[in-house]
């Protein structure tokens, strides 16, 4: 049965969590979002060597892999992905650019969880216990296609003897450049094998660090999230082992083995995204209302909405927001743990956390005025920050389409 309380077992990771935002997050916040480039290997060292003492906040084998796991083992109750869902949330009320340099697996390890065999789990994610921190990433957009990207992916893997070739441009690679430059990480490629299957053509590849034909091209200039690393990303002759395939090379155009890979994966990571949007909202939530605390304005929550300003009214429809945004990440994740489908809830998450988190910081900077746009507070950063939750793994517009979908029963065809 679900339960909305915070698993004791997870509580000490989020205590840890919480005073890492505390401390090392918050007083170089403004330094990483203005350094863009630079790479927090302070932060990033110290949640390596934390994460790997704890044994939490990561998605390495010994911690259960949620619902993704081999068909024979025991069903045993994991807390993996609820726990990953709490620290988001708490390092994202920290910084959410630097959430995103932790070392404890993220977009790519989640594919290689979604469609990974044993094995290859094994084999990529055990790397995160190693003496050094490791990035992982997934390069999934092109320049011609983005939430269209099954059907229209150029990318492609040729099989030449026990090796593949992938060739083709990757964009908007999160956190590519320290998968493959800054550490001995490793990006999941999609590409096809079959350009004339469409999306049951498209598959998952391995791509290490160092791998010859692969390099990172261009670094862009972001928004918001600017402590986290965005790249483009080259394949030229890109030669990877066989068994760098996640899943089945076979083109099964009837089950579309490969675009379900893609979405399983973003089943696992869009609860998470809308974790980190609730961190950010808390943040904006937290400092508004002591901002208004300072300048003298008492909020009398507790009244009938009748009796209260209009100001107090916003505070409640931020508070109403905020929790009920957290109630579908913790079903979401919930169900990843208890390995049940969790396709419509993971994306009502993401669409609701992306509404709400804009919603907030940017009503938050207008209440504060001139103050909520100076670079004397955050809060104008966390507005910056907020936005890309509702972009990134599946726009809230697509988001929204696999919901109706999902609720009326409606295939892609019918509906989109």
């Amino acid at each position: 049965m679900i339960s909305f309380e915070m698993p004791n077992s997870i509580r000490k990771t989020v205590t840890l969590m919480q005073t890492v935002a505390e401390n090392m997050m918050r007083p170089v916040s403004r330094h990483f979002d203005e350094c863009e480039h630079e790479v927090p290997w302070d932060y990033i060292n110290f949640t390596h060597e934390a994460l790997k003492v704890m044994g939490g906040g990561t998605l390495a084998p010994s911690e259960g892999n949620g619902r993704h796991t081999d068909a024979d083992a025991p069903k045993r109750p994991s807390l993996a992905y609820q726990r990953l869902a709490y620290s988001a949330e708490v390092l994202s009320w920290g910084d959410a650019g630097l959430y995103l340099c932790t070392p404890a697996g993220m977009l790519g390890a989640a594919a290689v969880q979604a469609t990974g065999t044993p094995e290859q789990k094994v084999r990529f994610l055990s790397r995160y216990r190693g003496d050094k921190p490791v990035f992982d990433a997934m390069a999934m957009t092109e320049t011609h296609a983005g939430s269209e990207m099954p059907s229209a992916t150029r990318t492609t893997a040729i099989r030449e003897g026990d090796q593949w070739v992938l060739n083709g441009e990757k964009i908007f690679v999160t956190a590519g450049r320290k998968a493959l430059v800054d550490s001995p990480g490793f990006v999941v490629v999609w590409a096809t094998v079959d350009p004339g299957a469409g999306r049951a053509g498209v598959k998952p590849f391995v791509v290490e660090a160092g791998t010859p034909g692969c390099s990172v091209t261009k670094q862009e200039h972001k928004l918001g999230i600017r402590a986290s690393d965005t790249v483009s990303i080259v394949l030229q002759d890109c030669r990877i082992p066989l068994d760098n395939i996640l899943g089945s090379p076979e083109v099964q155009t009837k089950t579309e083995e490969g675009f379900k890979g893609a979405m399983a994966t973003f089943d696992a990571s869009r609860p998470l995204v809308a974790a980190s949007a609730l961190g950010i909202a808390r943040a904006a939530l937290e400092l508004l209302k002591e901002c208004l605390e300072r300048g003298g304005v008492q909020l009398r929550l507790g009244l009938p909405r009748s009796r209260m300003t209009n100001l107090e009214r916003e505070v409640v429809e931020m508070e109403i927001m905020l929790r009920s945004s957290w109630l579908l990440v913790l079903k979401a994740v919930w169900m990843m743990d208890e390995r049940q489908p969790n396709n419509l809830e993971a994306s009502m998450s993401k669409v609701r956390a992306g509404d709400m988190v804009v919603r907030i910081t940017q009503r938050a900077v207008e209440l504060l005025g001139p103050l909520g746009i100076s670079r004397q507070l955050l809060l104008e950063k966390w507005l910056r920050d907020a936005k890309i939750n509702d972009l990134y793994e599946g726009t809230g517009q697509i988001n929204r389409l696999i919901v109706a979908r999902r609720i009326l029963n409606y295939s892609r065809h019918e509906l989109s």
